[in-house]
C-alpha cells in the first residue's frame, strides 16, 4: 500500500488509489501529525492513517479535479469525528470544497505542527488555477509533470504549460518530483517514439519496464532526470524539432511550437 521515502526531518509516503493514483502523505520525524497531498480516496488515506496511528491536520491541493479532490468531505467529517482541527489549503482560483486557505505564488504555507515551509508554485495549464507546493527538495506537482510527461491541457494553452513546466524545469536538479500518477511507461512509449536516440531514455525505459513488472512505483522521480529523458521539458532540443516537423509536415524551429505538437501528438497516441 505505501513507500516511504524521508528527506532531513520530513517523511513522504505513497498512499496508493484508484488505478493508478498517488495521494502523498507527509509526516515529521518530530511530530504525530500529518499532512495529504491530493486525497481523492478518503478510504485509502483512512486506513493509512489508523494503521500509521497519525493525525491528520492538513490537507494540501494542488487543483479541483475529482480524483484529487474526491475525499475531502468524508476526511472533514473523519477529523470532527476524532476532533481534530483540519486545515485545507488549496489554489485560489479553483473551487476547493472546504478550502480555508486560498493560495497563489507569493503565499507561503507554515505547518508549525510538522515544522514544514511551502513555496506556492503557480503553474496554469492542466487546469487553470493548478499550483505546486515546493518544501526542501521535495516538489508535490500533482499533474503538470510527470515521468516523462506532463499533464493534458484541460483548461490552460501550451504557452502556459510550456511555461509553468520551464519554471519546475529550472529547480534544483536534486529535487524529488512527487506526481500523482503511475503514467511513468505509456508516457516513455511515447517519449521513444519522439526521441528514439536518446541513449539515457532508452536506459530509464529499460529500468521502467523491471520496476512496473515486479510492481514498484516509479515515482518519485527527480528534475535531473526529467531533463534528459521528458519530451516535454526537452523543445528547445534539435531532436524534438526534427520529431515535431516529421510529424507535422511543416517545419519547427521553435520551442513553444514544438511543444504544441507533440502535446497534441501524445493526445491522439
Amino acid at each position: 500500500m505505501l513507500q516511504s521515502q524521508s528527506t532531513t526531518n520530513m517523511k513522504v509516503s505513497m498512499i496508493k488509489a484508484f488505478s493508478d493514483n498517488y495521494i502523498w502523505a507527509i509526516s515529521s520525524n518530530l511530530a504525530n501529525n500529518m499532512a495529504l497531498v491530493d486525497p481523492g480516496d478518503a478510504d485509502a488515506c483512512i486506513e493509512f492513517i489508523e494503521q500509521q496511528q497519525l493525525q491528520l491536520s492538513t490537507i494540501l491541493i494542488t487543483h479541483h479535479h475529482a480524483d484529487h479532490v474526491g475525499g475531502i468531505n468524508k476526511l472533514v467529517n473523519y477529523c470532527q469525528s476524532k476532533q481534530w482541527p483540519l486545515t485545507i489549503y488549496g489554489p485560489e482560483s479553483e473551487n476547493i470544497p472546504h478550502c480555508d486557505v486560498a493560495l497563489n505564488a507569493s503565499h507561503i504555507v507554515k505547518l508549525a505542527d510538522l515544522d514544514f515551509e511551502f513555496e506556492i508554485i503557480d503553474l496554469p495549464g492542466h487546469t487553470s488555477g493548478h499550483i505546486a507546493y515546493l518544501s526542501e527538495d521535495n516538489l508535490f506537482c500533482g499533474d503538470t509533470l510527470f515521468s516523462g510527461g506532463c499533464g493534458r491541457l484541460f483548461e490552460g494553452t501550451p504557452s502556459q504549460m510550456l511555461n509553468s513546466l520551464e519554471k519546475l524545469s529550472a529547480l534544483p536538479e536534486r529535487t524529488h518530483v512527487y506526481c500523482a500518477h503511475e503514467y511513468t511507461q505509456a508516457n516513455l512509449n511515447f517519449a521513444l517514439t519522439v526521441e528514439p536516440c536518446n541513449s539515457e531514455l532508452v536506459y530509464y525505459y529499460n529500468q521502467v519496464l523491471q520496476k512496473r513488472e515486479q510492481g514498484i512505483a516509479t515515482i518519485p522521480s527527480s528534475i535531473m532526470l526529467e531533463k534528459k529523458i521528458n519530451p516535454f521539458l526537452r523543445c528547445d532540443k534539435a531532436s524534438l524539432m526534427t520529431s515535431a516537423s516529421e510529424f507535422s509536415g511543416e517545419e519547427v524551429n521553435d520551442k513553444l511550437q514544438t511543444f504544441s505538437i507533440i502535446r497534441a501528438w501524445k493526445d491522439n497516441f
